[in-house]
C-alpha cells in the first residue's frame, strides 16, 4: 500500500509505502493481516526502513492505534530495520493511525482492532485501588470477628417484700423511721441492688 505525496521541500516524489502481509492461524483458525514494513522513499530511492511491531488484525477488520511511531514515548512500534540504517535519524508519527490491507468493501473501514492494550494506566490504577478496599475491607473483617464480646451482664436482686426483724444494735446502722400519718416505716441504707459485668 503506496501513499504518493510528490514532491514536499527537498523531498522529490515521497512515497510512504507499507508492505501487508496475510496469514492462516492455526489457534485463532482465522486469516490475519500484518504490518510487515513501513518505507521512506524519495528522490526515487529508499531513504528509511522500519520494522513493525505488534500491528496486526483478522483479515476482514481493520487495525486502529491513536499513535503508530518510531519513538520509545509513543512505545516504538516502529522500529528501524537494522543498526546501520540511516531511519535511526527518521522521527516517524502517525497521529490517529488505521489501516486495512485486504476485504475492504464499499471503500469503508472495517470492524477496527485497536491497539489498546488490555492493562492500560487507567485500568492498572483502578485495579490497584480495587485491591486496597479489598484489603480495607478485609482487615475490617478480621477485627470484626477476633472483637471481644462488650455484652453487658446485669445481676440484678429485686428488693424483697419482706424484711426479716433484725437485733436492735443493727438497726440504727440499717434502717432510719420514717415517719407518715401513725404507720412506721423504714428506709434501707447501704443495700446494693444491682451489680453490673463489663
Amino acid at each position: 500500500l503506496s501513499l504518493n505525496f510528490g514532491d514536499i521541500g527537498n523531498l522529490k516524489g515521497l512515497v510512504i509505502r507499507f508492505l501487508l502481509t496475510t496469514n492462516y492461524y492455526q489457534l485463532s483458525v482465522q486469516n490475519r493481516f500484518s504490518l510487515h514494513r513501513l518505507q521512506l522513499l524519495y528522490n526515487h530511492s529508499i531513504q528509511a526502513m522500519f520494522n513493525a511491531t505488534r500491528i496486526y488484525a483478522p483479515a476482514s477488520y481493520s487495525y486502529h492505534c491513536e499513535h503508530v511511531s518510531s519513538l520509545q514515548r509513543y512505545d516504538a512500534l516502529l522500529i528501524p530495520s537494522s543498526a546501520n540504517d540511516p531511519s535511526k535519524l527518521w522521527e516517524v508519527t502517525f497521529i490517529d493511525f488505521q489501516i486495512q490491507g485486504f476485504n475492504i468493501q464499499e471503500g469503508h473501514f472495517g470492524y477496527a482492532k485497536d491497539c489498546a492494550s488490555f492493562f492500560s494506566p487507567a485500568i492498572l490504577m483502578g485495579l490497584v485501588m480495587s485491591l486496597i478496599l479489598l484489603l480495607v475491607l478485609a482487615y475490617a473483617l478480621h477485627m470484626l470477628i477476633h472483637l471481644k464480646s462488650l455484652d453487658r451482664h446485669y445481676e440484678c436482686k429485686a428488693s424483697p417484700a419482706y424484711f426479716p426483724q433484725m437485733k436492735d444494735s443493727d438497726m440504727g446502722d440499717e434502717k432510719e423511721p420514717l415517719r407518715s400519718s401513725g404507720n412506721e416505716s423504714y428506709e434501707l441504707r447501704n443495700q446494693k441492688l444491682c451489680k453490673i459485668y463489663i
